[in-house]
């Protein structure tokens, strides 16, 4: 039988600036341990901890711009494109721009504080 989330989790972020995370999907919102979809707002110049996460993550960017800091430099994403992390891989997500970023998070399996390990 289909599930209606009828409405996403407000989860706390890490990070030097205040960031929205709206959970449709994961842990916290349905229970579901496979898979999390988030909705995530970054102000400009939010920077967050790296992390070595044991999941990997897909990130949809639709408004502004996201960086993502890895061990072989960083890459820009556009409002209109998207990145694959890989679970393993060191990562530090940032929006230096004024305008910050408004992006889609997906995290398979689901985003967890205990496999996420920050810096």
């Amino acid at each position: 039988m289909p599930i209606l989330i009828a409405q996403p989790t407000r989860i706390e972020a890490a990070g030097n600036k205040p960031k929205l995370i709206d959970e449709y999907v994961g842990r916290v919102n349905s229970k579901t341990a496979g898979v999390s979809v988030a909705h995530m707002r970054s102000p400009g110049g939010w920077v967050e901890p790296g992390q070595t996460p044991e999941f990997d993550e897909f990130t949809v960017v639709l408004k502004g711009s996201l960086r993502v800091e890895h061990a072989g430099g960083f890459l820009d994403v556009s409002a209109g494109q998207a990145v694959i992390t890989h679970g393993g891989e060191w990562v530090r997500y940032s929006t230096p721009g004024e305008t910050g970023a408004e992006y889609i998070a997906v995290c398979l399996p689901a985003f967890s504080p205990d496999t996420v390990h920050r810096d």
